[in-house]
């Protein structure tokens, strides 16, 4: 795969604006503004984490379609390039992010016509503006009426799992049935099927590795562990803060303004992000629905069934987090954001440092884009949810998810250069 920004140049100079982007004095453009109010309308709906990545794939995919369809710099990944002449790609870009907006989440019209207003405003009046709102809008309702055949609608009948050892079931507190099985069997938005990378399976329940991760999840993740450090548990906190969308985005954002990149580039690297953790996730869920293991919460209450004479029992273990209801192999989190630093590794190098910023504003720093990988393996385990072995796959699915978009998907028509 090509790097996008090769530069050492630029990558040394990030050192020393990446604190002004990260103290808001940033340069945005539609593409990012979009982006940004993107993120606030999933966080007002509520959206779920996993729900919120195709959410964001529909935005991200309409407003690089917009802005490509006038630049034509890319092969589209859905709308052919056929923008009137002299539209405006700013106009476009603000209104195929709006209409994808409004028809999503409707209770938010009024304060997205307020945005909008504000964003055509500062654009230049007349007909290119004209004609890129009307190419934009467009785009968005092409990209919507594609993905509305993609098989998220209608939801399939309520999942239970099973109960035979190793088989996940609903856990506590809720007990609630498996979360969004559709999306184990949903249209990809660049991979060829969901099963195109699915890894073996989790370790057999009388394997060495098996004991091995769970005698580790029950030590690391529990909610009174004596051996996690405080900065562990503050990790498994700030990965469970938000969707891998939104802190992800977050940190595209902030990237890409202290390289100084300008709206096509912005909207090239955000759809290939978000359609890179979309698909990620799609192939995370065929693994959890095909392999349907259990959760820690289940398997250390109940380990005097696994066959595993090593494992011992521990009724009374709760973790330190939440479970989320769904099947445990593989991690989500950990296949969504590998797929994501995948991608930001190849736009701007691994060794690259940067910040990721949670909802509520707490921040971590990480030297590079693995590292970050690395210690979300480490907080979903020590955060009571994950055995280590989805993880690890998990990471190593989201990587060849990411790699597969970065070689087939919204490649240069001309090559790589300008």
């Amino acid at each position: 795969m090509s790097s996008f920004f090769t530069n050492a140049w630029r990558r040394s100079m990030l050192l020393l604006v990446l604190p002004l982007a990260m103290a808001g004095a940033v340069h945005a453009d539609e593409v990012t503004d979009w982006h940004e109010h993107m993120l606030a309308a999933l966080g007002t709906a509520g959206v779920s984490p996993i729900v919120s990545s195709r959410e964001a794939a529909l935005v991200s995919a309409a407003v690089f379609d917009a802005v490509n369809g006038i630049e034509r710099r890319y092969a589209p990944i859905h709308v052919p390039a056929a923008a009137p002449r002299g539209a405006s790609k700013r106009a476009a870009a603000v209104q195929a992010a709006y209409r994808i907006l409004v028809t999503r989440f409707p209770a938010q019209t009024a304060a997205l016509d307020v945005k909008r207003a504000a964003s055509l405003a500062a654009i230049e009046d007349g007909e290119s503006e004209r004609r890129g709102v009307e190419w934009g809008q467009t785009v968005a309702d092409a990209i919507l009426l594609w993905r509305s055949t993609d098989g998220f609608t209608p939801p399939p009948p309520l999942f239970l799992g099973g109960l035979e050892p190793g088989q996940w079931r609903p856990t506590p507190p809720a007990f609630l049935p498996g979360a969004v099985p559709q999306f184990a069997t949903m249209t990809p938005w660049g991979i060829l099927s969901p099963d195109q990378f699915r890894p073996l399976g989790p370790p057999l329940m009388t394997s060495e590795k098996y004991f091995d991760d769970f005698e580790e999840v029950r030590l690391k993740g529990s909610l009174t562990s004596a051996s996690r450090t405080a900065d562990e548990t503050a990790a498994c906190l700030f990965w469970n803060s938000a969707s891998a969308n939104y802190l992800w985005n977050r940190a595209a954002i902030d990237l890409g303004a202290a390289q100084g990149t300008d709206l096509s580039e912005n909207a090239h690297l955000l759809a290939t992000l978000n359609l890179a953790i979309a698909d990620g996730l799609i192939a995370c869920w065929d693994a959890k629905y095909e392999f349907v293991f259990w959760r820690p919460v289940t398997a250390i209450p109940l380990a005097d069934t696994d066959g595993n004479p090593e494992t011992i029992a521990d009724p009374a273990w709760t973790p330190l987090v939440t479970t989320p209801a769904f099947p445990e192999y593989t991690s989500g989190h950990s296949s969504a954001s590998s797929a994501a630093a995948t991608v930001l590794a190849d736009y701007f190098g691994d060794d690259t440092p940067f910040i990721v910023q949670s909802p509520v504003g707490v921040v971590r720093f990480y030297p590079s884009f693995s590292t970050a990988v690395d210690e979300i393996t480490e907080a979903r385990v020590f955060a009571g949810i994950h055995f280590r072995a989805a993880c690890e796959d998990g990471a190593v699915l989201g990587s060849e998810v990411a790699a597969f978009i970065l070689e087939n998907s919204m490649g240069r028509i001309h090559g790589e250069g300008e």
